[in-house]
């Protein structure tokens, strides 16, 4: 019997637990936001990706279009997102970001790198010099890089 699959399930654990536990910290060290993380993600997105009907955007953040809905109504109703209608159907409805919105996020990612930053300097040089070795790999894991 191999062992591979154990090592495999065990480092596959513990990076899994390594990185939500690194993103709940993060967020418990940045508390400014007015808003929640589902919100703070869907205006980082409408910012990245620009305006977008609310619908496509539940499917980038991986929600039901309902809890997107309310997301948007609430960022609407503070003044981070507005709606306007979709130039190729005047049906539908595109979100998309406010330069106050635009602006909690900016903020709300300075503090949360910020709190890295903290976190980091906290790691002795060799911790420090394996994480940037190991970052080329952990971006690839995104899919994303």
């Amino acid at each position: 019997m191999s062992t591979a699959p154990v090592i495999a399930t065990e480092t596959t654990t513990r990076l899994y637990l390594a990185v939500v536990r690194l993103n709940r910290a993060l967020r418990r060290d940045s508390r400014e936001a007015l808003i929640g993380h589902g919100g703070l993600s869907a205006l980082a997105t409408l910012i990245q990706d620009g305006p977008q009907r609310a619908g496509t955007l539940a499917q980038v953040e991986g929600i039901t279009a309902p809890a997107m809905t309310r997301i948007v109504n609430t960022l609407e109703s503070l003044g981070y997102v507005e709606r306007s209608a979709d130039p190729d159907d005047g049906r539908a409805q595109l979100v998309a970001a406010t330069a106050l919105g635009e602006e909690l996020v900016l903020s709300c990612r300075a503090a949360r790198l910020q709190a890295l930053g903290d976190r980091l300097d906290r790691l002795t040089p060799d911790q420090r010099a394996a994480v940037r070795t190991a970052l080329p790999a952990l971006e690839g894991l995104t899919g994303e890089a």
